[in-house]
């Protein structure tokens, strides 16, 4: 007990200190309960987070912040709209007619799997293969009638979505122009003496928002470059796989294993054991490489560097916890978390 007692002594002796404790696993509570509810504020929060920077060098550059504001707006918007009116018609396209292919993949993989017992009997039988496959059908029926109702989903769906539509950018707007009414507000509420809780904020403010926007060009220059490369070399269904290719890089390690096998699978259904086949995975293996070894290092210089294996826990865990942005934000969690423990101020107890 005098142990426990001898701990809280050292580490949270600080009013100051229990008070940043309090306030971050307030937000985590906040986040973990009401993190669905709270969607469309914390997305637009991260495009605003995208945009500031913008904002900020048109400032610098001597025009009012109204001004630049209004005109990084008209921009994102513009921006948004391409989305809507080219990009995902094309993917709605792509996704429709691979999955009209798909069936066709299946029968293929199929013939040339049945070999296998032929030529290694004591491995496999010509029944496991068939029951492989048997499984493989079902569950992708499945997945396919999952679709179907998504792709019908009831009004209140789509009205969520149109609401989303126009509630997003106008909290954008809102979080560019009046920024520092916000942040005024919001400070209003904390602590005169809080000197701990601002160095911890000034160090992370910089780091996330370099990682929000460096993430942002990678996966726009990560994604570009992959569809030209696709286009170029012909490559069946190259908006979609491009699209996959750049938002795989939201997610360090895994993603680029993960996205690999539909790249490399697509183009060997489509050409075989042919020249352009190993071509494109050789094209596409210098697009990861590229990026991992010089993209990310340009990009994100400034952001601290972690452990492979704090990232993948990192991912697990805020992923666990709030989906989508947890995985996002594994990272910049994860360095708040260090910044956090190493900063932590402890007193010095005498010695007894």
């Amino acid at each position: 007990m005098q142990f426990l007692t001898d701990w809280f002594k050292r580490y949270f002796s600080d009013p100051e200190v229990v008070f940043l404790a309090l306030f971050l696993v307030g937000c985590f509570a906040i986040i973990i309960t009401m993190g669905e509810m709270l969607t469309p504020v914390l997305a637009s929060a991260v495009i605003a987070y995208l945009l500031e920077g913008l904002v900020g060098k048109l400032q610098r550059m001597g025009l009012p912040r109204l001004s630049a504001v209004l005109l990084v707006f008209t921009v994102f918007l513009l921006f948004v709209t391409l989305i809507l009116f080219v990009l995902m018609p094309e993917l709605s396209r792509q996704v429709t007619q691979l999955f009209q292919q798909i069936p066709a993949m299946i029968s293929e993989g199929q013939r040339l799997l049945m070999l296998l017992p032929e030529k290694y009997p004591e491995i496999i039988s010509a029944a496991q293969v068939q029951e492989i496959f048997t499984v493989l059908r079902r569950e992708i029926a499945t997945f396919g009638q999952q679709v179907l109702s998504l792709s019908l989903s009831s009004v209140v769906g789509i009205i969520t979505i149109l609401v989303y539509l126009i509630l997003m950018p106008l909290l954008v707007f809102f979080f560019l122009k009046d920024k520092r009414i916000i942040l005024d507000w919001v400070l209003g509420f904390l602590p005169q003496d809080r000197k701990f809780a601002d160095t911890v904020w000034r160090d992370m403010d910089e780091q996330i928002a370099n990682y929000v926007r460096g993430k942002f060009w990678e996966i726009i220059i990560v994604g570009s470059i992959s569809f030209f490369t696709f286009t170029f070399m012909g490559l069946q269904y190259a908006m979609l796989l491009a699209v996959l290719v750049g938002l795989s890089v939201i997610i360090p390690y895994i993603g680029a294993a993960v996205v690999t096998f539909p790249v490399i699978l697509i183009a060997w259904f489509q050409w075989g054991w042919s020249n352009d086949f190993i071509w494109l995975s050789v094209a596409y293996f210098v697009i990861q490489a590229l990026d991992g070894n010089v993209l990310v290092p340009l990009l994100f210089s400034e952001v601290v560097n972690l452990h492979p294996v704090a990232i993948i826990v990192a991912i697990l865990v805020f992923g666990g916890l709030w989906g989508f942005w947890g995985v996002f934000f594994a990272i910049p969690l994860a360095t708040l978390v260090q910044a956090v423990i190493r900063a932590w101020p402890h007193k010095v107890l005498p010695a007894n």
